[in-house]
C-alpha cells in the first residue's frame, strides 16, 4: 500500500485498544484514517476472528470506503470489506470489515445488544455530531459498560475537540496524526447580495479558477437547488474545452456519484459541483482548487411550533478548513472563498450537534425499545433537550408508540422496527393491508425524499397527489407526455421518483413481513387490526394519522388555514387546494406569524371526525352576549372549532358565572343603582371610612365580592331586565352584621331635623365629608354643627338663600354666627327684603317661610 500520514500513529492505536480498550483519533483530512485503521486493526489479537463495524454519516461516503478498502486487498465488495446502508447490503458470510450507516448501527444493537460477534466500532467523521452518531455512541458506551467489557471502541474525526470525547470514553488515549497537507492559498471574493443567490457568483469563480489554475475545481454549494442552477449557468456560459461537469449529492443516482468522484480520463478536467458530502470522508482525486460558496443546509427544530425545517446558514470555520483542505491533497492548491475576511471571523467554531436542533421524536422512540425513559441514564456528550425531548414523547405518546407512564408499546416497537420517522412509521401500521397500505407506502416514500416536482414554467402547487400519480406514470427522463396535465413545465426529478418508488416497494414488502409475522401463527404479538384508515387509498386520512399536528381548517381568505396547535398556514391563492375545507400538511415553513405550506393533501369533514373522534373536546359555556346570555356548545380539535351552535335552556348553575363575569366586564352600572339603594351605599361608604370593620362598598371591593353579595339575588336572572330589577339597597343591607343593623340609623341617619322643624337628608356623596344643605332661615337658634357618627363627624353644611343657592358653606356653625353671618346679612337683606334677617341669630326664631308667625322684640322691617 502507499505510504499515508495516518501510518505513523497506527502503533500508538493498537497499543491504546490493546490497553483500555478505547481511543479518540485525529487525524486531518487526507490523513487515510477511514481506510487504514480498519485494515490495520484486522489482525489484532483481541478481535479474535470477529468483525469491525465501522460507522460513516453517509451513504456515498459508506460505500466509496468500502469500495476502496476492497480494492487495496484485491478483493470484491462483500467479500473481507462490505458494507450495509438503507436499501443496499453488500456483505457475506466472510466479511470482517462492515462499513455502515448511523441508522443501522442503532439497528443492529437495538437487535442484539451485546453485538456478538463484533470485535471493534469505529465512529468515523464524529465531528460532524449526528443525531444518529450521538444516540449510538450513547448505546454502545452503555452496551460496554454492561455487557461488553471487551469491545473495542475508536473515535475518529479531523476537527474534533478531543478531550471531551476521551472523558466521554473514561479518560481514553488521544493519538493524534499530523497529516500530510500541501499550503493552500486563500482568496476572499466578497459575499453575493442577497448572501443566498450564489449561483451566479459560484459560476463566476468556477470560470475563473479554471482559468489561472490546473487540476480539478470541488465546488461547495448548501444544496441540489444551487447545484442545479450553477450547472445550468456553466453550460451555457461556457467552460474549458476537454472539462466536464458532475453534480454531487445525496439524492443523486449512484452511477452519477461513482461518475463524480472517479479520477478524470487523461487530458480531461472536471468541475464537482458538491454539498457538504464532499466535506469529509470522500477522496476525489486530482482536486488543486476548491470553489466555496460558505453555505450549508441544516435542519432546525422549533419546540414551540413543533416542526423542522432546513435553514440555509453560513458554514462554520471548522468546516470552511475541511473544504479548504480538499485543494491541497496531492500538490499545493487554491481556496476561493464568496465571503470577505471580516465575514469568516464572525463564522461559529463548530456547527451546533444535531441533538441540540433537531426533532428528537426518533431519538425518545429509539431509546423508549432500549427501556431508558431518562436521557440521563445514558452518557452523552450533548444530552438531549429537555423541552424538545419532552414534545417528542408528547407526539410518541399521541401516535400510540409510548403508554403514558412513558413506556414503549407493542406498536411503538414495530414502528421503530421500520427505518422511517415515527410518524410515518405509524401511518404505515395504521393502514393496514391492501390499497390504504400501496398508498401510505407511497406517501411515506416520498415524504423521506426531497420534493420531486420543482417551479417551472407554471407552480406545480402544494397537493401531495401530484406526487402520488407521479410514482406511477414518470418515465425515465420525466417527459412532459407523460406528466399530470397540472405539472406541465414544472421540473420533475426523475431520479428521486425512480427512488421513492423503489422506497415504497421495500416499504410494502417490510410491513407485509412484519404484519405476516405478528398475525396469528406468524409470531408474537397477535394481529395487526387496521384502525382509523380502514382500506381508504386517500392520502388525506393517511396523512392525518402521520401528522395529527399538521390538520388545518380553512380561515379567514383564500389559502389561509389554522392548524390544530394552533398556529396559522397558507397556501399560496392559485394553488388548487386553496379552497378546501379542510388539509392535511406534512410539509411546512417559514419563519413569520404564519407559516408556509408546502405540501398537503385535502381531508373530508367526516374524515377528521372519524380519526380524531377520541381527540375531540366538547365545550359548553355561557356567556353575555348584548343584554342576555348566550349558551354555546363548542366541539374542538386542538385550536381548531369544529362545530359549534346555541341554545336557550341555561340552567342558574351554568348562568352564575357568566352573569358575574359580565358585571366584572362591563362594571356595575350594568345594575340599575337606583336612588335609594345608591344613598344606601353611601352611608356604608361613610361608615366604612369612619369603622374600618363595617362592609367596604367600594367600585373595587364589590366587583371583587360580587359571589358574597350579589350572587344569592341572581337565582332565574338571564339577561339586563332581570339585573336592573334587583332592589340593591336591601341587598346591600343584606351585608350588615346583625350587631350593625341597629346602629346604621344611628350612625348615618338618612335625614336630620333642623330647628325650623324640617327633616333634611344627608348627602353623603362625599364620605370623608356629608353635607347637609339647609336654608340658612331654618338653621336660627341652633348654636353648634350638627354631628352624626356618634357624634365623631361635623357635617358640611351648605346654608342656602331663599332661592336655595348656597351662601356660606361652614364646618363651625358657631364661628360663623359671630362673624360670618353679619356679612351675608347685608347680602341677603338687599337681594331678599321681604324675608326675616335677624341681628341675633341665636335667639331668633328659625322658620321654614319668609318670616316667622311669631315675629320677636320688633325685627320685623
Amino acid at each position: 500500500m502507499q505510504p499515508l500520514p495516518i501510518d505513523e500513529a497506527l502503533p500508538a492505536l493498537r497499543a491504546a485498544l490493546e490497553g483500555a480498550g478505547a481511543a479518540v483519533l485525529v487525524a486531518p483530512p487526507g490523513a487515510g484514517k477511514t481506510t487504514r485503521v480498519p485494515l490495520a486493526l484486522l489482525d489484532a489479537p483481541w478481535l479474535d476472528g470477529r468483525r469491525i463495524l465501522m460507522l460513516e454519516p453517509r451513504r456515498l461516503a459508506a460505500r466509496a470506503a468500502a469500495a476502496h478498502m476492497a480494492r487495496l486487498l484485491d478483493d470484491q465488495v462483500g467479500g473481507t470489506v462490505g458494507y450495509r446502508v438503507r436499501m443496499d447490503t453488500q456483505v457475506s458470510g466472510r466479511t470482517r470489515i462492515e462499513v455502515v450507516t448511523e441508522g443501522v448501527l442503532t439497528r443492529l444493537l437495538q437487535a442484539d445488544p451485546t453485538l456478538e460477534g463484533v470485535g471493534a466500532l469505529l465512529f468515523d467523521e464524529f465531528h460532524e455530531r449526528s443525531l444518529h452518531a450521538d444516540l449510538g455512541l450513547a448505546l454502545a458506551l452503555q452496551a460496554r459498560a454492561l455487557l461488553r467489557p471487551d469491545l473495542r471502541v475508536v473515535v475518529m474525526s479531523a476537527t474534533l475537540d478531543a478531550e471531551p470525547v476521551a472523558a466521554l470514553l473514561d479518560g481514553a488515549a488521544v493519538v493524534r496524526s499530523q497529516g500530510r497537507a500541501y499550503p493552500v492559498e486563500t482568496r476572499w471574493l466578497g459575499a453575493p447580495e442577497p448572501r443566498w443567490r450564489v449561483a451566479g457568483p459560484t459560476a463566476a469563480a468556477v470560470r475563473r479558477a479554471l482559468i489561472e489554475h490546473d487540476g480539478d475545481v470541488l465546488v461547495f454549494l448548501p444544496g441540489a437547488g444551487e447545484i442545479r442552477r450553477t450547472e445550468a449557468i456553466l453550460r451555457d456560459t461556457g467552460v474549458p474545452a476537454g472539462t466536464e461537469i458532475h453534480p454531487l449529492y445525496g439524492d443523486l443516482p449512484r452511477q452519477a456519484q461513482d461518475a463524480a468522484i472517479a479520477p478524470s480520463p487523461p487530458g480531461r478536467r472536471k468541475v464537482v459541483l458538491a454539498t457538504a458530502i464532499a466535506e469529509t470522508s470522500l477522496t476525489i482525486e486530482g482536486v488543486r482548487v476548491v470553489v466555496d460558496a460558505g453555505l450549508a443546509r441544516a435542519p432546525r427544530f422549533a419546540p414551540r411550533t413543533g416542526m423542522t425545517r432546513l435553514e440555509t446558514l453560513p458554514v462554520s470555520r471548522a468546516s470552511a478548513d475541511q473544504r479548504r483542505g480538499r485543494a491541497g491533497r496531492v500538490a499545493p492548491g487554491v481556496c476561493y472563498r464568496l465571503w470577505g475576511e471580516a465575514e469568516e471571523r464572525g463564522l461559529v467554531p463548530h456547527a451546533a450537534p444535531e441533538i441540540l436542533e433537531a426533532d428528537l421524536a426518533p431519538l425518545a422512540l429509539e431509546l423508549a425499545v432500549w427501556g431508558v425513559a431518562d436521557p440521563a441514564e445514558l452518557r452523552w456528550l450533548d444530552p438531549p433537550p429537555a423541552g424538545a425531548f419532552a414534545q417528542a414523547r408528547e407526539l410518541l405518546t399521541e401516535l400510540d408508540a409510548l403508554d403514558p407512564a412513558g413506556a414503549v408499546t407493542a406498536r411503538g416497537r414495530r414502528m421503530a422496527a421500520l427505518p422511517l420517522h415515527p410518524r410515518l412509521a405509524h401511518m404505515l401500521l395504521e393502514a393496514g393491508t391492501g390499497d390504504a397500505l400501496g398508498t401510505a407506502c407511497r406517501l411515506a416514500a416520498l415524504l423521506a425524499e426531497r420534493d420531486v416536482l420543482h417551479g417551472g414554467q407554471s407552480a406545480p402547487g402544494s397537493d401531495v397527489r401530484l406526487r402520488l400519480e407521479l410514482l406511477g406514470r414518470v418515465r425515465a427522463g420525466g417527459r412532459d407526455d407523460h406528466l399530470p396535465s397540472q405539472v406541465r413545465g414544472a421540473r420533475v426529478e426523475g431520479g428521486a421518483v425512480r427512488r421513492a418508488a423503489r422506497e415504497a416497494a421495500d416499504l410494502e414488502r417490510r410491513v407485509g413481513r412484519l404484519l405476516a409475522a405478528e398475525a396469528p401463527g406468524g409470531g408474537p404479538g397477535g394481529p395487526v387490526a387496521p384502525r382509523g384508515a380502514g382500506h381508504d387509498a386517500d392520502p388525506g386520512p393517511l396523512l392525518a394519522l402521520a401528522y395529527p399536528d399538521r390538520v388545518a381548517r380553512r380561515r379567514g381568505g383564500r389559502g389561509r388555514f389554522l392548524l390544530r396547535n394552533g398556529r396559522g398556514a397558507a397556501v399560496e391563492p392559485t394553488d388548487d387546494l386553496a379552497d378546501e375545507e379542510w388539509l392535511v400538511a406534512p410539509e411546512l415553513g417559514g419563519h413569520g406569524a404564519e407559516s408556509r405550506i408546502w405540501l398537503a393533501a385535502p381531508l373530508a369533514a367526516q374524515d377528521v371526525e372519524r380519526l380524531f373522534a377520541e381527540h375531540m373536546v366538547v365545550e359548553e359555556s355561557v356567556h353575555w352576549e348584548g343584554e342576555r346570555l348566550r349558551a354555546t356548545r363548542t366541539e374542538r380539535l386542538g385550536a381548531i372549532v369544529v362545530r359549534e351552535g346555541s341554545h336557550t335552556r341555561i340552567t342558574d348553575t351554568e348562568a352564575l358565572p357568566a352573569l358575574l363575569a359580565a358585571v366584572r366586564t362591563e362594571g356595575l352600572e350594568l345594575l340599575a343603582w337606583g336612588r335609594e339603594a345608591e344613598r344606601t351605599r353611601q352611608r356604608m361608604a361613610f361608615l366604612h371610612a369612619l369603622e374600618p370593620d363595617w362592609p367596604d362598598v367600594s367600585d373595587a371591593a364589590l366587583v371583587e365580592s360580587l359571589e358574597a353579595w350579589l350572587a344569592p339575588w341572581l337565582a332565574g336572572a338571564r339577561g339586563a331586565a332581570d339585573l336592573r330589577r334587583l332592589d340593591l339597597g336591601q341587598i346591600l343591607l343584606a351585608l350588615l352584621p346583625h350587631q350593625h343593623r341597629p346602629r346604621l340609623d344611628e350612625l348615618a341617619p338618612t335625614h336630620l331635623e333642623v330647628p325650623s322643624g324640617s327633616r333634611i337628608a344627608v348627602d353623603y356623596g362625599d364620605p370623608a365629608a356629608p353635607v347637609l344643605a339647609v336654608r340658612l332661615q331654618e338653621m336660627f337658634g341652633l348654636a353648634d354643627t350638627p354631628r352624626i357618627g356618634g357624634g365623631r363627624v361635623a357635617l358640611t353644611l351648605h346654608l342656602l338663600s331663599p332661592a336655595r343657592r348656597p351662601v356660606q358653606v361652614t364646618r363651625d356653625l358657631a364661628s360663623f354666627w359671630r362673624s360670618g353671618y353679619f356679612e351675608v346679612r347685608k347680602d341677603l337683606r338687599g337681594r331678599y327684603p321681604k324675608h326675616y334677617w335677624p341681628e341675633d341669630p341665636l335667639r331668633a326664631e328659625a322658620t321654614k317661610r319668609a318670616k316667622p308667625r311669631t315675629p320677636e322684640s320688633g325685627e320685623i322691617p
